[in-house]
């Protein structure tokens, strides 16, 4: 029956009062089996924007992690960072971050680890 009412959907433009006897009937169906009515077009733009939110959601984990580490080795190093260093870790990205990670291996200052 969904089949059926997304094809309708796709091929013809209703009346205003067939369009809403229809939809009446949709959410009806919808109560009965417990299910949303969800056309082919919304299916496709749900997993396409799924998978945009987790690709997203991993790197920003892994920008977060990269600062994360990064902040305590300069800490152990170094001792406490001054506020401007804790924000530059915040909003760097993954490249700047790593660069970083490989200079602070080797710095003998936390400004030889941020210099140009």
């Amino acid at each position: 029956m969904i089949d059926l009412f997304s094809v309708l959907d796709w091929m013809m433009r209703l009346p205003e009062q067939l369009k809403r006897s229809l939809w009446h009937n949709i959410e009806v169906l919808e109560e009965q089996e417990k299910m949303r009515y969800v056309t082919s077009v919304e299916q496709l733009y749900s997993e396409k924007w799924m998978q945009q939110g987790l690709l997203q959601g991993r790197l920003e984990g892994e920008q977060t992690g990269e600062a994360k580490a990064l902040r305590r080795l300069l800490q152990k190093r170094f001792g406490p960072l001054p506020e401007d260093r804790l924000t530059r870790l915040q909003t760097a990205s993954v490249d700047e971050l790593e660069h970083w990670l490989d200079r602070a291996l080797d710095a003998d200052s936390l400004a030889e680890v941020f210099s140009q």
